[in-house]
C-alpha cells in the first residue's frame, strides 16, 4: 500500500524519506545549499574593523577568507584566494586609479571601498574605474551587507545624486580608457609602450592623454607624474548609503566625476 510518498517499505509500513526510496518516482528531492559569498577585508582602523568583523561574523551567507590585510599585499591575497569580493579602506589607496589596476589584474574579485572621505564625484569616480560600491563608514549593516551581495551578483551601488540611467553629467570626467592610460602614463611609459600595453594605436593614446592632461590641469607628462596624492576633500559631503543599483557586467560603463578634476590647477 502506498500513499504517494514512496514505495511501500520492506517492513510494511511506507516511508516518506528519500533514503529508502533513491531513485524511485516519489522520492523528495534534496534541499540546495546555497554556497557562501568568499569576502577578503583589507585593513582598517580598529573601530571600522571590528565593527566589519562582527557584521561579517554574524551572516552565514558570507565566508571571510582573509582579514586585516595591508595594502601592499592585497595582490599577493587576491591571486591565493581569490574572493569574490574585496573590502577596501578608500583612505589607504594611494590613488584612486588603483581602483582601476585592481579591476583589470583581478576581473573575477569584486571591489568594495569603504570610509575614506570620499565625495560624491570621487565616488563615481571609482565606479567608473571598475569598484561596485562605495560607502561611507557609517553606512549601516544592512546596507553593508546588500552591496555584498549585489557586487558578488556583478552589480552596482551607485552614490546618491547619481541617475541610474546615466544623466550625470560627463563634462571633465575620466573615462575608464583614460584611466588606463593614466595609470601607465604615471609609471612613465611611452606612447609606443602605452599602445602596445592597451592594444590600440599610439595617435589613439596621444588623444587619450591630451583629454587626462586637460581634465586633470596639467601641461606635460612630467607634470602628471608629479602630482601629489590628493587629500580627502572637506567637501562635498561624504558619500552616503546606497541608493540606487545598476549592471556592472556590461563592459561599457558610463563615466564619472573625476576625483582630481577638483585639485587646483598645477603650477
Amino acid at each position: 500500500m502506498s500513499n504517494g510518498w514512496g514505495r511501500p517499505h520492506p517492513l510494511g509500513t511506507v516511508c516518506r524519506y528519500s533514503r529508502c526510496g533513491r531513485g524511485e518516482i516519489g522520492a523528495r528531492p534534496p534541499m540546495s545549499v546555497r554556497t557562501p559569498i568568499t569576502v577578503a577585508v583589507a585593513r582598517f582602523e580598529d573601530l571600522v574593523a571590528l565593527g566589519l568583523n562582527a557584521l561579517l561574523s554574524e551572516d552565514p551567507s558570507v565566508s571571510v577568507v582573509a582579514r586585516d590585510i595591508p595594502v601592499e599585499r592585497i595582490g599577493v591575497m587576491v591571486r591565493a584566494h581569490g574572493p569574490q569580493v574585496l573590502i577596501l579602506d578608500a583612505a589607504a589607496l594611494p590613488d584612486l586609479a588603483g581602483v582601476r589596476a585592481l579591476r583589470l589584474q583581478h576581473p573575477g574579485t569584486r571591489l568594495i571601498l569603504v570610509g575614506g572621505g570620499l565625495s560624491n564625484a570621487e565616488a563615481a569616480q571609482v565606479l567608473a574605474f571598475g569598484a561596485s560600491a562605495c560607502l561611507a563608514s557609517d553606512t549601516q549593516a544592512r546596507d553593508v551587507r546588500n552591496a555584498i551581495h549585489l557586487a558578488s551578483r556583478g552589480l552596482q551601488v551607485m552614490p546618491p545624486g547619481s541617475d541610474a540611467s546615466g544623466g550625470q553629467a560627463t563634462d571633465g570626467l575620466l573615462t575608464p580608457r583614460e584611466g588606463d592610460v593614466l595609470l601607465l602614463l604615471r609609471q612613465g611609459r611611452s606612447n609606443a609602450q602605452i599602445a602596445l600595453a592597451l592594444q590600440i594605436g599610439v595617435e589613439t593614446v596621444r588623444t587619450h592623454a591630451r583629454s587626462v592632461y586637460r581634465k586633470l590641469g596639467v601641461a606635460s607628462r612630467r607634470a602628471l607624474i608629479a602630482l601629489p596624492t590628493p587629500p580627502p576633500p572637506a567637501s562635498p559631503p561624504s558619500a552616503a548609503r546606497p541608493t540606487a543599483v545598476r549592471d556592472a557586467r556590461p563592459a561599457r560603463r558610463r563615466s564619472a566625476a573625476d576625483a582630481h578634476v577638483r585639485r587646483q590647477r598645477h603650477s
